[in-house]
C-alpha cells in the first residue's frame, strides 16, 4: 500500500525524468519506451538510466569532504561499475580505463566516487554478497583511489600510471587481451559492404539513408569537425579525412535514447578497404548534474555541448581517441569519435566472488583517481587550472579513513534508496506516469 512518503518520492523521480528528457520523449517516443523497459529490468539498469536522480538528490546534500578545490574539478558525471572498458589509445596502446564521457562536468570529486559506491553496492546486492562483503569492497575502492591521488602528488609524471596488458591481470586483463584480438575489418565486415570497389555501409534497422538536405548538413558538419582535431592529433595522410557515406544511426544504450546520430565512413589509413574508419556523430546531451548547480561559468565557456563533451574528454583522458572532436547541425552540438574496434567493457558476469571482485575494484580505484588528475597533452581548457591531486589531498588531510568509512556508508544506504526507487518507477510506468505509455 503506498504511503505518503513514497507517493512523495514517486512525484519526485516522475518529475525529474520528466524535467531531464521530456524533449527527447517527444522526438522518439519508441526509443525512450525501450530505455525505460530497460531500466525497469533490474535496480542497475534503473541506476544507470537515472543520473539526473542522483544528482537532484546528492545536490541537496551537504558535502562536509570537498574543499580546497577539490568541490571544482573535472568529474565523470556517470561513474558506475559498467563504465569501464578497453580503447586503443593515441599511442596505439591499448588501455583498460574508464569510458563514455557524455556526462562529464565541472563539479566535487566526492560525486563520481558515490556514484560509483552506489553501484558497486548494487551489483554486490545482485550477485547476493553479504553488506559486510560489499563493505569492504567500497572500502577498497576508495583506499585505491585515495593511494593513486598519492602517487599523483609525488610525482610530475601524469602519464606513468596506465592499466594495460603489462600491468593489468584478473577480468581487466582478460578485457585487454579481448580487445586485442578484435580486427578493424571484423568491425567493416558488421556494418559494410563493398560495392563497386568501395565499402558503403548496410542498410539494417538501426541506419536510415539520409535526404539531400539533410546530408548535405551532416557533411557540411562533417567539415566543421575536422577543424576541431588538435594540430598534434590530425593525420598527415592526404585520403584519411575523405567522406566515403554517411547514414542516420539508432540503437544506443540506455544512455544516449532519443539523441540523434549519423555514422560517417572516411577512407582512413590508407585506400586499403580493410583501413576504413567508422566515426560515430551523436547530438550530445545536456549531462545531469548541470540541471542542478550554477551552470553559468560552465556554460559560458563552450559553444555548445558537443563542444564541452569533447574538452571534458580530454581533460579526464590521458592519450584521447585522435578523431575526437565536435561540430554542429542547426545550432545543435554534437560530439564526434571513432568507432572503434578495440573497445571491450568490463564484463561483470563471471566475477562473482568477494575476492574477484576486489582484485577488480583496485584497478577501478586507481583508475578513477586518473580520470581527475591526468588529462592529455592536448588538455588546455583552464577552466580548472589546479593540480587536482593536492586540493583532494589537502581536502581530505588527516581524516581519510573517516573519508572511506562515510564512502562505505553512504553507498550501502543509497543503495537501498535505488531498490525502493526502482519499484516505484516499475510501477508509475506501468501506469502510464513517466510521461510515455508502458504499451
Amino acid at each position: 500500500m503506498a504511503t505518503a512518503r513514497t507517493a512523495a518520492r514517486t512525484d519526485v523521480i516522475i518529475d525529474v525524468l520528466q524535467d531531464a528528457f521530456a524533449p527527447l520523449m517527444r522526438a522518439d517516443p519508441a526509443a525512450f519506451r525501450a530505455k525505460y523497459r530497460k531500466m525497469a529490468r533490474d535496480p542497475l539498469a534503473f541506476y544507470r538510466g537515472s543520473a539526473c536522480l542522483f544528482y537532484c538528490d546528492v545536490t541537496g546534500e551537504q558535502d562536509q569532504w570537498a574543499d580546497q578545490g577539490a568541490d571544482r574539478i573535472w568529474i565523470h558525471g556517470d561513474l558506475h561499475v559498467e563504465n569501464f572498458g578497453t580503447y586503443l589509445n593515441s599511442d596505439g596502446r591499448l588501455i583498460f580505463d574508464v569510458n563514455d564521457f557524455d556526462e562529464a562536468y565541472v563539479g566535487r570529486f566526492t560525486w563520481d566516487l558515490q556514484r560509483f559506491a552506489a553501484s558497486l553496492a548494487l551489483l554486490g546486492w545482485q550477485k547476493a554478497l553479504p553488506e559486510d562483503a560489499i563493505r569492504k569492497l567500497i572500502a577498497r575502492y576508495g583506499r585505491s583511489y585515495l593511494a593513486q591521488v598519492n602517487h599523483y602528488t609525488g610525482t610530475d609524471d601524469d602519464e606513468e600510471f596506465e592499466i594495460r596488458l603489462d600491468t593489468a591481470h584478473g577480468p581487466v586483463l582478460t578485457a585487454l587481451e579481448s580487445a586485442r584480438s578484435m580486427r578493424r575489418a571484423d568491425l567493416l565486415d558488421d556494418v559494410t559492404s563493398i560495392q563497386r570497389g568501395t565499402r558503403k555501409f548496410i542498410e539494417d534497422g538501426t541506419t536510415r539513408r539520409l535526404s539531400r538536405t539533410e546530408r548535405s548538413k551532416v557533411v557540411t558538419a562533417f567539415r566543421g569537425y575536422l577543424e576541431t582535431i588538435p594540430e598534434s592529433k590530425r593525420f598527415d595522410r592526404a585520403l584519411f579525412y575523405e567522406l566515403r557515406d554517411v547514414v542516420g544511426k539508432s540503437g544506443f544504450g540506455i544512455g544516449s535514447a532519443g539523441l540523434p546520430a549519423y555514422n560517417v565512413l572516411v577512407e582512413g589509413y590508407s585506400q586499403a578497404l580493410d583501413n576504413d574508419v567508422v566515426l560515430s556523430m551523436k547530438q550530445a546531451n545536456i549531462p545531469a548534474v548541470s540541471r542542478f548547480v550554477d551552470t553559468a561559468e560552465v556554460d559560458a565557456y563552450f559553444e555548445h555541448e558537443g563542444h564541452r563533451t569533447a574538452v571534458s574528454q580530454r581533460a579526464l583522458q590521458v592519450h584521447t581517441d585522435p578523431l575526437l572532436g565536435h561540430t554542429s547541425i542547426d545550432g545543435v552540438g554534437y560530439v564526434v569519435s571513432e568507432v572503434s574496434p578495440y573497445e571491450v567493457d568490463l564484463d561483470w558476469s563471471e566475477i562473482n566472488e568477494p575476492e574477484d571482485m576486489r582484485k577488480v575494484v583496485d584497478l577501478l580505484g586507481r583508475a578513477t583517481a586518473k580520470i581527475h588528475c591526468a588529462s592529455d597533452e592536448d588538455s588546455h581548457q583552464d577552466l580548472v587550472d589546479f593540480q587536482v591531486e593536492e586540493a583532494i589531498a589537502a581536502s581530505l588531510e588527516g581524516r581519510r579513513n573517516d573519508f572511506v568509512t562515510w564512502l562505505c556508508d553512504w553507498g550501502i544506504d543509497y543503495a537501498v534508496r535505488v531498490r525502493d526507487d526502482h519499484a516505484l518507477f516499475v510501477d508509475a510506468f506501468r501506469e502510464g506516469r513517466v510521461g510515455i505509455a508502458a504499451t
